[in-house]
């Protein structure tokens, strides 16, 4: 079980670590649950039937934060297999401590780097959907490098999704929404499931709303769903 104190090495990663002291829930969520429910890079590619109890469809969730809409989702869904990944310890703890305490199986938790994740462990043609809601927008530009949705990480997601998979992110900031697209338009093996370019969904029924996102709601503000699919 890797520790939640694990040292930062400096390599490119899909996130930047931000520092955050655990609470003693937190700390004893990952200390129990983590046997449980936690997977490592280091044990290679996933195996999902031996991993999960019976068959679903796979779902991963990629910076799940505190982990309130993953596990709102797996407990809606049980029969569907969900693996989230998130580098935020206080986050992955109360997570991990929550699905003991709920008695969630349907849910497995990587607290490594996504592109690691996704390098070493998420076959090709594997995966049903992947889910990432409200990534860090860095607004300034000169941080831009540093959002999570890139070129070349939507190229490996897309690799992995099985035909007619589907990639779901959400936003809360316009010029990143615009970004999305950007990137999303350019992939060629993806395509909008509203059938037109840079075209917004509705928020899907699966998608829970967060307290961050009915308050700003409540301001006016708007959120942008992308939904794309696998060719």
């Amino acid at each position: 079980m890797p520790s939640p104190q694990r040292p930062v090495s400096h390599r490119i990663r899909s996130f930047v670590m931000r520092a955050g002291r655990m609470t003693t829930a937190q700390e004893r969520g990952w200390q129990d649950g983590f046997p449980h429910f936690g997977l490592e890079v280091s044990a290679g590619v996933l195996d999902w039937n031996a991993t999960f109890v019976g068959r679903g469809r796979r779902i991963v969730e990629i910076g799940f934060g505190m982990g309130g809409s993953l596990l709102q989702m797996a407990g809606a869904d049980p029969n569907t297999q969900f693996l989230g990944i998130e580098v935020h310890r206080p986050g992955v703890g109360r997570l991990l401590g929550q699905l003991e305490a709920n008695n969630c199986r349907n849910v497995r938790v990587y607290a490594e780097d996504a592109v690691e994740v996704l390098d070493q462990c998420l076959a090709c043609e594997s995966i049903d959907a992947f889910h990432i809601f409200f990534p860090d927008p860095w607004h300034k530009k000169r941080h831009h490098k540093r959002r999570l949705i890139q070129p070349e990480l939507v190229s490996e997601l897309t690799k992995r999704l099985r035909p007619e998979g589907y990639l779901h992110l959400a936003t809360d900031w316009g010029p990143y929404a615009e970004h999305m697209f950007d990137v999303l338009d350019a992939e060629p093996q993806l395509r909008n499931v509203r059938g037109t370019p840079r075209m917004t969904s509705p928020r899907p029924e699966y998608r829970p709303q967060t307290k961050f996102e009915l308050r700003g709601e409540r301001l006016g503000h708007a959120v942008w769903d992308l939904i794309y699919r696998r060719r």
